[in-house]
C-alpha cells in the first residue's frame, strides 16, 4: 500500500499536471499558441509559421490597434480570438505558450503575468531594454517552471550552425577574431510598419537605436563563439541628424578576451543590409551570411573569392528550422531552449549592451564582471 507522504506527493503533481500546461501536453492534443501584440513586423512571419504547424494552434491574438487587428484577421484563421487586452487573452484563451511582439520595454511586465499562469514564454530579440529587467526575466521564468525563449532569425539558418560547429571543433584553430556586422538601410528606409518605427526610434521602448536592434546579435555570436568578455568599448553616431531620431543609428562595440577580440558593426545607415559573421582562427576563417558559408584556409593562396571557398551548410530538421516548431517541439518533450535563444545566453547579451551604452556616456572602456 502506498503511504500517505507518496500518496500526498502524487496529489501534488496530479494538481499541477491539470492547472499547468507547462507540464504536459495530452497526447493528440494541439499545443495552445496566442500572440501578444502586433506592432513588431516580425509578427507576420511567426503568424506564417504557425498556420503550418501541425502539432500546435493559434486560439487568441491581444492587440488594441484596429489596423493592425484588422490585418491579422485577413491572415489568420475565423477561430482564432482577438482581445485588446493581453491579461483578459490570457486568462480567458488559456493559452501553453505565447508569442511576445511587441516594444522591447513591456517584455518583462507581460513575463510577469505570464509566470503567474504557467506559460511558456517567447520574445523577439533583444530579451530586454536593460539587463535588470531580464535578470529579473530569467529568475521569474525559473520559479515558474516556464520556458523562456529569445528568438533570433539567425538561429534558423543553416550556415550558423554550420559556422558555430566548425569553430567549436577546431577547424580554424584558436579563434583570434570576430568581426559582426549586421544592419541596412534604416527602419524607415526598408519601410517598416508606422507601428514598428514608432517604437523602434524611441530610446524608452527599443532601449537605444542601432545598438539594440543589431548590436545585441553581436552580443548573441560573442556569447555564443567565445563567452563572456572582460571588457567592452563602445562609439556611436547620429548620420542622419536631418531625421531629428531621438537614437543613434550607427554603433560600434569592442569586446576584449584575454587571448581574442570581437568587433560588432550595427548600422541603420548601410546602403544596403548586411548580416556578415567574419570569424579567424589561427589556421584559417570563416564567413557566415544568411544563406552561405566561406572557408578559407592558409593554404587557398588563390581562392574563389577573398571570402574562401563556399562551403555547403548541413539542412537543418524541421523542428529546428524555425522559431515556432522549435519552440513548440521544446515544450511539447519537456527539453530546455538551447544557446543562442537561452535565457542565460540572453542575459549576458544585455549585459553587454548595458556596459556598451555605460561606454558612451563615459567614453571609457567597461569591465563586466563574472557571470553570477
Amino acid at each position: 500500500m502506498l503511504n500517505r507522504t507518496l500518496v500526498g506527493s502524487l496529489a501534488v503533481l496530479l494538481i499541477m499536471n491539470l492547472t499547468h500546461p507547462r507540464l504536459a501536453v495530452a497526447q493528440g492534443e494541439k499545443t495552445r499558441i496566442a500572440v501578444i501584440g502586433l506592432n513588431h513586423d516580425h509578427v507576420w512571419e511567426l503568424l506564417r509559421y504557425m498556420s503550418k504547424e501541425s502539432d500546435a494552434e493559434l486560439v487568441a491574438i491581444a492587440e488594441p490597434d484596429p489596423e493592425l487587428v484588422e490585418k491579422a484577421r485577413s491572415q489568420v484563421s475565423t477561430s482564432v480570438r482577438f482581445f485588446n487586452d493581453y491579461v483578459s487573452m490570457l486568462d480567458e484563451a488559456k493559452p501553453t505558450l505565447v508569442f511576445v511582439t511587441t516594444a522591447n520595454d513591456r517584455h518583462l511586465d507581460i513575463l510577469r503575468e505570464c509566470a503567474k499562469r504557467h506559460i511558456h514564454y517567447s520574445t523577439e530579440k533583444p530579451m530586454a531594454t536593460n539587463a535588470a529587467d531580464a535578470r529579473e526575466m530569467e529568475q521569474r521564468a525559473d520559479n515558474a517552471g516556464i520556458k523562456l525563449m529569445v528568438n533570433y532569425w539567425n538561429a534558423w539558418v543553416g550556415s550558423s550552425h554550420d559556422l558555430f560547429e566548425r569553430v567549436k571543433a577546431g577547424d580554424i584553430g584558436q579563434l583570434r577574431r570576430v568581426t559582426v556586422q549586421y544592419g541596412h538601410q534604416g527602419p524607415r528606409e526598408i519601410g517598416v510598419s508606422k507601428q514598428f518605427a514608432d517604437w523602434l526610434y524611441d530610446p524608452k521602448k527599443n532601449g537605444a537605436g542601432a545598438l539594440m536592434d543589431f548590436g545585441c546579435y553581436g552580443a548573441e555570436w560573442a556569447l555564443w563563439l567565445k563567452g563572456r568578455p572582460a571588457k567592452v568599448y563602445a562609439v556611436a553616431r547620429t548620420l542622419k541628424p536631418e531625421q531629428h531620431n531621438q537614437v543613434e543609428d550607427d554603433a560600434t562595440m569592442v569586446l576584449e578576451y584575454p587571448d581574442a577580440t570581437i568587433i560588432v558593426e550595427s548600422s541603420w545607415d548601410w546602403a544596403y543590409g548586411m548580416d556578415r559573421v567574419y570569424v579567424f582562427g589561427s589556421r584559417g576563417s570563416l564567413l557566415a551570411t544568411r544563406n552561405d558559408l566561406f572557408f578559407r584556409s592558409p593554404t587557398q593562396s588563390s581562392p574563389a573569392s577573398l571570402d574562401g571557398e563556399r562551403v555547403s551548410p548541413k539542412p537543418l530538421s524541421p523542428a529546428d528550422s524555425n522559431p515556432v516548431a522549435y519552440f513548440v517541439a521544446r515544450i511539447r518533450n519537456n527539453q530546455p531552449v538551447e544557446d543562442p535563444l537561452s535565457a542565460a545566453l540572453n542575459v549576458g547579451v544585455m549585459e553587454i549592451l548595458d556596459a556598451a551604452r555605460e561606454s558612451l556616456r563615459s567614453g571609457q572602456a567597461v569591465f563586466l564582471h563574472p557571470a553570477h
